[in-house]
């Protein structure tokens, strides 16, 4: 069987939002290991982080779309995009920043340009971001995207808030 399928690239001023690569991998993997990969995929070593990584190839041939690579150049920076993972109740805009890329506005511009896409191209008229309280660099950007924690939205389980996105008619 033959798959034949395109993701699409997206350029915003300092970044290139583009497909997974296998080497992107080692970057993927080193954020895994730190402190903040905790709130991410639940990876406990580097097997569940390969499995973890797996899904986001997946979700694009399951879905037809998931997250990008976050690029500076050729540079590996982060992983922004929609996702909705079969059985959760609607779709997710997700986002991480690897260590040199945090407080820079890198997942900002990315979150942006995803969201814009998710809009535009799949025709979503809402998106959420799921967050644990503790995460508070993703809290602060969730606020920084014009988010507001939506009480009445259903989680799809964990110990995590619904942030609520501005809709596309929110756009300036």
């Amino acid at each position: 069987m033959t798959v034949d399928f395109r993701i699409p690239e997206i350029e915003t001023e300092r970044l290139i939002l583009r497909p997974p690569r296998v080497e992107d991998w080692p970057a993927y993997a080193a954020f895994m290991e730190t402190d903040a990969a905790r709130f991410f995929a639940g990876c406990k070593n580097r097997t569940a982080a390969w499995r973890s990584y797996g899904t986001v190839i997946w979700h694009w041939l399951h879905k037809g779309f998931g997250p990008w690579t976050v690029a500076q150049g050729e540079k590996p920076v982060g992983l922004v995009g929609p996702k909705q993972p079969d059985g959760w109740p609607e779709g997710e805009l997700t986002w991480i920043a690897y260590g040199t890329a945090e407080g820079k506005g890198i997942a900002h511009e990315a979150a942006l340009a995803a969201r814009d896409d998710a809009y535009d191209r799949l025709g979503w008229t809402t998106a959420v971001s799921y967050i644990e309280d503790e995460n508070t660099r993703s809290t602060a950007l969730a606020k920084r995207l014009g988010c507001t924690i939506d009480p009445d939205a259903e989680s799809p389980g964990g110990p995590v808030r619904v942030w609520r996105h501005p809709g596309p008619e929110a756009r300036a």
